[in-house]
């Protein structure tokens, strides 16, 4: 099969880090075999030099008629989008060239290229993101948008969009995680020395107070917590290793990584079991237990809550046992229909 296709859109005024992070993350994407998974090409307005927000432009082989061949399409950031920002509306010449992609294919914008997916309609009625310095303006500019602030990026299926600059990385290294599992995912993150996974959201990186340098971080206690996913965690032993307080621990934690240590420990288990769920055959009882979920029905609660899917469902996506993931499925279809029953008994 030909690898996917990724066409990304460079336009005047372009921040050429942003224009190279898809080529560099979906570039590195490989098979077990050493090929590569993603096509990447770029296109513009119209072929030739392309001005960027540096002081050299970039030399663009292919015009907007490349877009019709994509199935995923990026559009990153520009410093120069004129009425798109300040109307909200579509120039002529972007509008055509945007009349080029298919229907079904996959949008994706980086920062303020999330502006041209809304000039478009392609945001009304969905969660989005830019960056925070530019969320308030992107709200009011595009009202039917859902907006959020704080967030890295957002995934509402077939459109994507990511917060300012590096966030364009956590973007395409989810969806190279969505598209082929945490392995490869890992592997690309690796190979561009950045991790694979930040957790938080734009708020830790919204202006606020700086601490006092004698403060120490929370850092001491987040790698105490990682090698004991699996047992019980109280938020009093978190700020022990800290010798803090609760009350100071919860803020200090809150302030380095925008969430609180609950919600953070969650994220963690979930990412194990993630791992657990692609790269091993354990029942999910085993997985919940190594994981610190405790039960089958907790591990699928998170699960669900946090990917949209069951494990069994994201297990059978990513590693397709044969039979033992149809048992799985199985049981596990038995558990819910006999917790709806036990409800509905109840309620009776």
């Amino acid at each position: 099969m030909a690898p996917h296709r990724v066409v990304v859109l460079a336009l005047t005024g372009l921040l050429p880090f942003e224009l190279g992070i898809p080529h560099r993350i979906f570039g590195r994407a490989k098979d077990a075999a050493g090929q590569p998974l993603y096509e990447i090409l770029t296109c513009a307005l119209a072929a030739g030099p392309v001005r960027t927000d540096a002081d050299f432009a970039v030399h663009v082989e292919h015009g907007p008629e490349l877009l019709a061949t994509a199935d995923t399409v990026v559009v990153p950031a520009s410093y120069e989008l004129g009425p798109v920002y300040e109307e909200g509306r579509l120039t002529g010449e972007l509008a055509a060239a945007l009349a080029h992609v298919r229907p079904g294919t996959r949008l994706v914008s980086i920062c303020t290229g999330g502006y041209v997916l809304a000039a478009a309609g392609f945001l009304d009625g969905r969660p989005a993101t830019t960056h925070w310095a530019h969320a308030e303006h992107f709200q009011r500019l595009f009202p039917a948008v859902r907006v959020d602030a704080g967030v890295l990026y957002t995934d509402d299926g077939d459109v994507l969009t990511s917060a300012g600059v590096a966030a364009g990385i956590d973007l395409c290294l989810h969806i190279v995680r969505c598209d082929h599992g945490a392995a490869v995912a890992n592997d690309v993150a690796r190979r561009t020395v950045v991790p694979p996974h930040r957790d938080g959201g734009q708020a830790q990186y919204v202006d606020r107070p700086v601490p006092q340098p004698q403060q120490a971080s929370t850092a001491a206690a987040r790698a105490w917590v990682l090698d004991r996913l699996h047992e019980p965690l109280r938020l009093v032993d978190l700020a022990r290793q800290e010798a803090m307080s609760v009350r100071t621990f919860t803020r200090r934690f809150r302030e380095e990584s925008g969430i609180s240590p609950g919600e953070w420990i969650v994220g963690q288990r979930v990412e194990r079991a993630r791992r657990l769920l692609e790269q091993t055959d354990l029942p999910m009882e085993q997985v919940a237990r190594e994981t610190g979920f405790g039960t089958a029905q907790s591990l699928r609660k998170h699960v669900q809550s946090a990917l949209g899917v069951s494990p069994t469902a994201y297990r059978r996506t990513f590693r397709a046992v044969s039979g033992q993931v149809d048992a799985e499925a199985d049981a596990e279809a038995d558990a819910e229909a006999s917790a709806g029953a036990g409800a509905e008994a109840a309620n009776a």
